[in-house]
């Protein structure tokens, strides 16, 4: 009797997890493309990040230079570790550039969808669109 309620209460136990599981984790309704994916949110913060080390090159570079530099110019010339036109997770990255003012833009070409296009500027603030 003991072994037959230890066994029977093993099996609800585990048709309770396999419940939660299921509702938590495969439900397509909850976890869409787009910003709600944490593959996506994830990216993001890839990008996010990208474009801050970026600004930080460009800052570098304008201090060492006087002038703001394209993202090629700033590769090439080793201001920039890493290659802005190999781009990350379906975003592609550029920048506009003058003498006093740079905006690093990165926009999403994948198969996602609702995924913002970030910029940054030379007061370091990122925007979302």
């Amino acid at each position: 009797m003991r072994a037959t309620v230890s066994l029977l209460s093993l099996v609800v136990v585990v048709a309770i997890g396999l419940f939660i599981y299921r509702s938590s984790f495969t439900e397509k309704s909850g976890v869409t493309m787009g910003t709600q994916n944490p593959r996506a949110a994830m990216d993001i913060t890839g990008v996010e990040m990208d474009l801050n080390a970026m600004a930080q090159a460009e800052r570098a570079f304008q201090a060492l230079n006087g002038r703001y530099a394209s993202l090629q110019e700033m590769y090439s010339s080793g201001s920039l570790q890493a290659d802005p036109a190999r781009g990350r997770q379906g975003y592609t990255y550029s920048a506009e550039v003058s003498d006093r003012h740079f905006s690093i833009t990165a926009t999403y070409n994948g198969p996602a969808t609702d995924m913002p296009t970030l910029s940054i500027d030379e007061t370091m603030h990122i925007t979302r669109r």
